[in-house]
């Protein structure tokens, strides 16, 4: 066999043919597509990456057929416990021993950021939709990541713009210590401060914590218009329940959540979450394409897919879409075919990757219904505006990506 494959070549080259040899062979390294999933399985952010970011992976991988060009598509998983040290071993490992071709979800901007580093020296892709830190598409951009379903600029640029719209000038940050809460905070300061506004506190929380008691009195003395939790996973979730248990919102101020997830408003209820705004790239309920798929996600996971599931989901399919087309799994190529091809299904509408690794699509700002506006299990939101893509993230004139061409 390896003597064919081998004349194979010989015979392309003595012809002059620009056939390669890796093309006579099919170009799929290994004989198989590896993905895997780096996420948190047990941590505070398992509900909006683990288990739902694997199962979405793996229900694109069935849909596609379970093979690319011939060849089987596996999927592998790992639990990075929310520790960069970990999940960059186990990304090194998959890269070298296990030929990796793809990792995806890595929720957790920490873990994003090093991960996608290190797929850039090893020449592998990583599709990034748990994490949202903007630097990933910023100075920290590489010509081997993706930044699929959402960033911070497009929270900010939700939620802020739309509480400033409604008056809610002066803010007070209470701010997750890591990559991600750094870069939520910045964008929704720049845009307050850019619309006249008032940022007149913070104070950063341990990732980690339990207790935001001594954290929420400085928000409550601040008398800020806005309290603006700039953080996720449980202790977000946390954070809101003390902050209507210490009545914020009955003296006045707003607390606001720069990053809500589906499963953070089911784990709060409504009665504590009613009236929130929103901003978020997927709402299962918006229409029959999304309903559609969120039935059979809820069949395996019992509960609803939020907005990193179907990006899972979604950036898997066109991942293995672009494959089939450039014909090789090699990631060059295959960054290539995505960036030029457009994504237009359940999750985005004439979706784009530019040249800076960022995915643009619309972005929703929704209102977490009352108690009694919600007519069945999971109906939740209701639609405020919608942000076409063209200004739902950071222009590329202002992007500070070496790959952007000033």
């Amino acid at each position: 066999m390896k003597a064919s494959k081998l004349l194979a070549c010989s015979l392309a080259a003595f012809g002059g043919m620009l056939l390669s040899c890796a093309h006579a062979q099919g170009k799929i390294s290994d004989e198989l597509v590896r993905i895997g999933v780096l996420t948190d399985m047990s941590g505070q952010f398992s509900h909006e990456g683990g288990k739902g970011s694997v199962t979405a992976i793996q229900m694109a991988v069935e849909d596609f057929g379970g093979k690319v060009l011939g060849k089987p598509v596996e999927v592998i998983s790992a639990d990075h416990l929310n520790k960069p040290d970990v999940a960059l071993s186990k990304a090194r490992e998959w890269f070298d021993t296990q030929k990796v071709d793809m990792v995806g979800n890595l929720i957790n901007s920490a873990i994003a950021l090093g991960v996608a580093n290190i797929a850039k020296e090893r020449n592998r892709i990583a599709i990034v939709n748990g994490s949202g830190s903007s630097r990933l598409t910023g100075n920290s951009c590489t010509p081997n990541s993706i930044h699929y379903a959402y960033d911070t600029y497009a929270l900010a640029n939700g939620t802020a713009r739309a509480l400033m719209d409604k008056g809610a000038d002066s803010w007070y940050f209470l701010t997750a210590d890591y990559a991600f809460g750094h870069a939520l905070e910045a964008d929704a300061s720049a845009l307050v401060k850019g619309r006249n506004g008032k940022v007149v506190g913070s104070v950063r929380y341990p990732v980690e914590t339990s207790d935001h008691s001594s954290f929420l009195l400085r928000a409550q003395d601040s008398k800020a218009k806005v309290v603006a939790i700039a953080g996720s996973g449980t202790t977000f979730v946390n954070a809101v329940k003390s902050a209507h248990e210490f009545g914020l919102g009955i003296g006045g101020q707003t607390v606001a959540g720069l990053l809500v997830w589906i499963t953070d408003v089911n784990a709060l209820g409504l009665n504590t979450a009613q009236g929130m705004l929103l901003t978020t790239a997927f709402y299962w309920d918006r229409d029959d394409k999304t309903r559609a798929f969120a039935k059979r996600f809820f069949e395996r996971m019992k509960r609803m897919p939020n907005m990193g599931d179907a990006g899972d989901y979604s950036s898997t399919i066109h991942y293995l879409k672009a494959i089939q087309a450039a014909g090789t799994d090699e990631a060059g190529a295959v960054m290539a075919k995505m960036k030029e091809t457009p994504i237009d299904d359940f999750f985005a509408t004439n979706g784009r990757i530019r040249e800076d690794g960022r995915m643009v699509h619309d972005m929703y700002v929704y209102q977490v219904k009352t108690p009694a506006e919600s007519k069945y299990a999971w109906d939740y939101y209701k639609l405020v505006a919608t942000i076409p893509a063209d200004t739902a993230f950071r222009p590329l004139a202002e992007s500070a990506c070496p790959l952007v061409k000033k």
